[in-house]
């Protein structure tokens, strides 16, 4: 998960965990580039410090990587970003906790 509001890492952390997923966090795009090693999901936030979210999808897909990526952004054009990064899926802050479930259920294995 990379998000640049620690209130939201650990909002969304606390509710993934206790739904039985393992959570890796960063607060921008530089981290989760050095933290990512194959995970089955990256939640990404789009505007970050030091390596926003576009940046992180261009630098991760050229390293070879191929886990799912779930935009997660407040801003009106959740849909169109997630497009413009080829990732999987968006979810529009603020968003409901069964869709966030929903979301990482469906993208981390594979059902899209």
């Amino acid at each position: 998960m990379v998000d640049d509001d620690p209130s939201i890492v650990a909002v969304v952390s606390d509710i993934l965990i206790a739904e039985g997923h393992e959570v890796v966090s960063a607060e921008n795009g530089a981290e989760a580039l050095m933290k990512a090693n194959g995970e089955a999901l990256v939640l990404l936030d789009m505007r970050m410090p030091v390596l926003d979210g576009w940046g992180f999808a261009r630098e991760f897909r050229a390293s070879g990587k191929r886990s799912p990526i779930v935009v997660m952004t407040a801003a009106e054009n959740a849909r169109r970003w997630a497009e413009e990064i080829g990732a999987e899926g968006y979810l529009a802050k603020p968003f409901e906790i069964d869709a966030l479930i929903a979301a990482v259920e469906r993208y981390a294995t594979g059902t899209h």
